[in-house]
Formats: structure tokens, sequence, C-alpha cells
């Protein structure tokens, strides 16, 4: 087997507010909840998913909503900006849209591709790119039809430390090509159509540190449980410190970190989000794993309700 990832699985982020982050992301963005469960080592704060209509892997957006968590700010050892991909004919769609509700957006441009940059409530920075490749969403929601929808991740901009150690990594164990320098970053192309462009900083950039506003971690594709367990060798091959296998119910999981601080997740495509939920009614009800079902009633009593709401709806 060579060893490479096909790309970005999915990116793990720390916010406040379950209602404010579920009206960005399906309200303003229109991606499907998916997967609304709980932080298995935290019990008391909810995990959730965001993503095309079945969760695929490559448009997976996800959150620990934390009340309490302090702010945090945005830096090397982090994943700066996470990017989304529309069809090549929604970049115009996509500006209309954001500055109707009220999101406040910038256009920048790299590697000849024009970029609709913004933030969420908690300061996560993103930004909306369009291109052909990539299969197109078949979501529509809130007003957004789904010839104009995300169609999940263009890639990540990683900010780190240790710049040239994070790009031997992409190259060397991840199987990523070097694609050139632009901008002041360094652009890298996985072999998939979603989620596959990574940049990195050209320059070492300062520490962030971890709080709401902030990406945990980003994680990549595994083929399946054969593979995953032979990354876990390739890893270790290549002198980091991977984590045993994990279980996460939607996908089995490891963890490593970099030189440049990022923290990395290598994750299993399957089994997916239909595993205990039709497709149908994903995100619909809390979902625990077996071994925190006798404690329900205590776990529900300590999350905010919040609900899916259209906001152009609300609007009109």
């Amino acid at each position: 087997m060579t060893t490479k990832t096909a790309g970005i699985h999915h990116i793990t982020a720390f916010v406040r507010n379950p209602q404010q982050t579920t009206d960005f992301y399906a309200g303003v963005l229109g991606l499907r909840l998916v997967k609304k469960t709980i932080n298995f080592d935290a019990p008391e704060v909810y995990h959730l998913y965001f993503g095309d209509r079945m969760g695929s892997p490559g448009t997976i957006i996800t959150f620990f909503p934390w009340a309490d968590s302090r702010k945090g700010r945005i830096g090397g050892g982090q994943v700066g900006i996470t990017s989304y991909v529309v069809p090549a004919d929604a970049y115009e769609f996509w500006r209309e849209r954001l500055t109707r509700l009220g999101v406040e957006t910038q256009e920048v441009e790299r590697f000849g591709e024009r970029y609709l940059q913004f933030a969420d409530p908690d300061g996560l920075r993103g930004e909306i790119v369009a291109r052909e490749e990539g299969l197109g969403s078949d979501w529509a929601f809130g007003g957004i039809p789904a010839d104009k929808a995300i169609k999940g991740f263009g890639g990540a901009v990683l900010f780190s430390t240790a710049p040239e150690s994070t790009g031997k990594l992409l190259e060397d164990v991840m199987g990523l090509t070097r694609v050139g320098e632009d901008a002041g970053f360094v652009r890298y192309r996985a072999f998939g159509d979603l989620g596959n462009v990574i940049e990195v900083n050209a320059a070492p950039m300062a520490h962030g540190h971890g709080g709401h506003g902030t990406v945990h971690h980003i994680a990549m594709r595994a083929a399946d449980d054969a593979e995953h367990a032979i990354w876990r060798h390739h890893v270790a091959a290549h002198g980091y410190q991977p984590t045993p296998i994990v279980d996460r119910q939607y996908f089995n999981a490891l963890y490593f970190r970099e030189e440049g601080g990022i923290l990395f997740e290598i994750a299993t495509d399957p089994p997916g989000f239909t595993r205990d939920e039709e497709p149908e009614h994903l995100g619909e009800q809390l979902m625990l794993p077996e071994w925190y079902e006798k404690h329900r009633d205590e776990i529900e009593k300590l999350l905010l309700p919040f609900e899916v709401r259209e906001l152009e709806e609300r609007e009109s």
C-alpha cells in the first residue's frame, strides 16, 4: 500500500453556545446537522457534527460548545482558516448571501483563486472558494439551493510554529504533493477532490492558545480499519507518537502532534453517521454511546436545548 491520505476527514473546534453555532453553520452556511452527541471525554458537553446530507468524509465540521471556556487566540499550532468549497458558479451567490445576513467578509487571492473570508460568532475563521472539482451537494436548506450549496471542505490553512517541519509531515508522512508558494503560504495537495488543499504559512508563526474560537484538531482520512492500522505504524516509523486507536462510534481515530504544534488525527471513513440513525433522521435525537446510555437523564439535564432554524424564514 502507498500511504497517502485522500484529504481532510473532519475539523473540530471549540465554541460557546450550541444555538448560536447551529444558527451559523446550518442557518447561514446551510450545512446539515448530521449528529448530536456528546464529547465522550466530557459528557456534559455536546459534540455536534455538520456536513453534507450524509456527513461524508471531507465535509464534516464538528464543535464542542463549552459555555465557560476561555476565549482562544488563533495562532501557531492550529488550523487558522477552514476553507469551504462551493460550485464554480456560486461565488457571487455566497457573497450576496453573507452580506444580506450581516456576515462581514473580505476577499483575498491566493494561487490564482478568490477566497471570501469571514468569521463565525466565536471568531473562528472561515473562507469560501469556488471550484469545479468535487461532487456537488444534494442538500438544500434555508434558502440555499443544492446547486449553490457548500460541497464540503476546500481544505485548510495551517498556522505552524515550524512550517518546514509541518510541510515535511504533509509530504513525507501524509503523502501530499507540494504545489508551490504564494502570498506567504505553501500549498500542498492530496489526491482526493474534497478537503484536498492544505496550505501552511511559509514563515514561523507565534503560538496561539486554545479556547472558544479556535480549532482543536484536524483529522485526515483513512479508507478503512485495515489501512488505519497501517497508518499508525507509518506515523510511528517517522518519529511521531500516535495514540492508541480510539473508537469514536462513527469512525476510529488516532492522534499525534507534529513539530509545528498542530494536533492531527487520522480517522476512518466508515462506519459513518447512519450506524445509529436513518439517513432521513440524522441529527434529530441526542445519540449516546451505550456506556453512557444509563446516564442519559443526568446528561440531558446538563445540556442546553437548541434547534435547527431556517434564518431566511425567520426574517421574512
